[in-house]
């Protein structure tokens, strides 16, 4: 690994302040996204698209799914870790990925509020409904249903 090893791994935001060469180095962006997992956003397109890396970054930070490539959004496992990480990632899915059962069930059971960003038909699905109120009553303000009342 270059010089800015040691310093990545204490700080991954220090890859934005690195010279570009280094924004294609794998070692040193998987490096950043251990430590943060946003510092994908200074990756180079191509190691955006590097299921490895993209998978480092979302384990450290779900939300770093919004500067994955978009083949990697439309990844069901790497969509998968990154909703389990913060559920508000799922406004970053695909919208295959938005409308797939499995994947806005972890979402919101990790945080109710991303029904937000389900698609419309299970936002009116009453088993997606109960599991985000489960986990935060706020959800009922994304849902396309009323709950029955007992």
């Amino acid at each position: 690994m270059c010089a800015f090893g040691y310093e990545v791994t204490q700080d991954g935001f220090v890859l934005c302040y690195v010279s570009v060469i280094f924004n294609d180095d794998k070692d040193v962006v998987l490096a950043a996204v251990k430590q943060n997992g946003d510092a994908l956003k200074f990756a180079s397109s191509t190691l955006k698209a590097d299921k490895c890396l993209v998978m480092a970054a979302v384990h450290s930070k779900g939300g770093a799914l919004e500067f994955a490539s978009e083949e990697l959004k439309a990844e069901k496992n790497v969509v998968m870790c990154a909703v389990n990480n913060n559920g508000l990632a799922l406004k970053f899915a695909s919208e295959d990925l938005q409308a797939d059962k499995g994947i806005v069930l972890e979402a919101v059971a990790q945080a109710g509020i991303a029904l937000e960003f389900a698609s419309e038909e299970l936002k009116a699905d009453i088993g997606i409904i109960r599991a985000a109120t489960a986990q935060d009553r706020r959800a009922l303000l994304f849902s396309k249903k009323t709950l029955p009342l007992g």
